[in-house]
């Protein structure tokens, strides 16, 4: 993305009004940023090939019902099973996150110069036909020139090697624009992917047209809306009936893709805003008009009665599910705290746990954008990417360990009291 990341004085425009892109600004980047269980739902991983016969109640119980595919973004293979009674369990901690390796830029393993991608950002993922693709924002290229709002790439086997069979690419080999934008500041600036998802054959892509970058964190946009390729990413259409104003909360978005609905987590314009919750069926994809938003208590058709799942503030959001610890979990960018945190939930509409560091803007300048790798074990660590803003302007993956954190009773007699020790 082509705006101020994290806490700084950073302006995406000059006294001037003219744009500037973060490869060439000389302005200094300071410290910022899922009754019963279903009889499958013990299954160690997710099986992206098949759909199990599941639909989602509003208690988040499972019963017989649709059959799909099950190949998209944080797609699971069954249903998360209802609540559990965790009192007694210990405390599931993430520990602080380290970098495996960089993934964009000329010093990276993967080389993006060779399409023209000097620096870009995001990075967000979803599977589609056995591959992982990774989505980017604005993208430039040697000495912030050729400039084009979103980038994709494309990863194969062996799983977790990250390394990039290529680039949708334009006919001279560049990466090439996916969504069209009219980079015309106060009208639209860009167009921003904000998360993606597989349908079958067909990919989707949500995206936020920014109107004007303005002050640190915080940007208008003009509307959101998806965006559709039937050919694997190589060519992008914007659908006509899949919009929505500015204002709606969820210009931003979080795919998941669970018994027949797709669940979107939406955050509004910038960092600042709170986390709510909608759903559709798959099939109803592309209807605004049906799509229902969370309340506290029910699903309800007005976007203005949706209930806030998660407080502000929240930037950049990425959600999946731990088998392994049988939970959700949420990762985003908490600008105040300069910050990416985790929150954890046995149900998607909550509640959620309270905040944990994963990663803090003085151990990384510049930090946001942290996206959990969809397919992931999510057992014993959370790997995901992040981006760094200027001088870097690049994207990395990471990892943050998980363990419980257990009690340390003390011996009879000694007087001590009971601690906690991590596992």
């Amino acid at each position: 993305m082509q705006e101020s990341r994290n806490s700084g004085p950073v302006s995406r425009h000059r006294g001037n009004g003219q744009a500037w892109h973060p490869l060439t600004s000389d302005r200094s980047r300071e410290n910022s940023m899922k009754s019963r269980r279903c009889k499958s739902a013990a299954r160690s991983h997710w099986n992206f090939g098949r759909g199990r016969r599941v639909s989602v109640l509003r208690s988040g119980f499972c019963e017989a019902g649709y059959s799909g595919r099950g190949d998209g973004n944080v797609a699971l293979d069954t249903v998360k099973p209802a609540p559990m009674d965790r009192s007694g369990v210990p405390d599931l901690r993430v520990g602080a996150a380290e970098v495996v390796r960089q993934l964009t830029g000329p010093n990276s393993a993967n080389r993006t110069d060779r399409w023209n991608v000097h620096g870009t950002d995001l990075g967000h993922m979803f599977r589609h036909k056995g591959a992982l693709y990774m989505v980017f924002g604005d993208t430039f290229g040697a000495d912030g020139g050729a400039w084009r709002s979103s980038t994709m790439a494309r990863i194969t086997e062996p799983p977790g090697s990250f390394d990039f069979a290529q680039m949708i690419e334009g006919p001279d080999g560049s990466a090439k624009e996916l969504i069209g934008s009219a980079k015309l500041p106060g009208f639209e600036w860009t167009v921003i992917p904000t998360n993606g998802i597989s349908l079958g054959d067909r990919m989707v892509l949500h995206y936020m047209s920014v109107r004007m970058w303005t002050s640190n964190g915080r940007w208008l946009v003009r509307r959101s809306g998806l965006a559709y390729s039937d050919d694997d990413g190589w060519t992008w259409h914007r659908s006509p009936a899949a919009v929505w104003p500015n204002g709606v909360g969820f210009e931003q978005v979080a795919f998941v893709d669970l018994g027949g609905m797709i669940y979107s987590f939406g955050i509004p314009a910038g960092r600042f805003g709170e986390v709510r919750l909608r759903r559709v069926g798959r099939d109803a994809i592309f209807d605004p008009a049906a799509y229902r938003y969370w309340d506290g208590s029910g699903w309800v058709p007005d976007h203005r009665a949706a209930a806030a799942v998660v407080p502000a503030p929240a930037g950049e959001l990425s959600v999946a599910w731990s088998e392994t610890h049988r939970r959700w979990l949420m990762m985003y960018l908490d600008e105040v705290q300069a910050a990416i945190v985790l929150r954890m939930a046995d149900e998607l509409t909550g509640p959620w746990s309270k905040p944990q560091t994963v990663a803090q803007a003085r151990d990384y300048p510049g930090l946001y954008a942290p996206f959990i790798v969809p397919g992931d074990a999510l057992d014993d660590a959370v790997s995901f990417t992040m981006s760094r803003w200027k001088p870097l302007y690049n994207v990395f993956l990471m990892k943050a360990p998980l363990h419980y954190e257990t009690p340390v009773i003390a011996a009879a007699g000694d007087g001590s009291s009971t601690n906690t020790a991590s596992s």
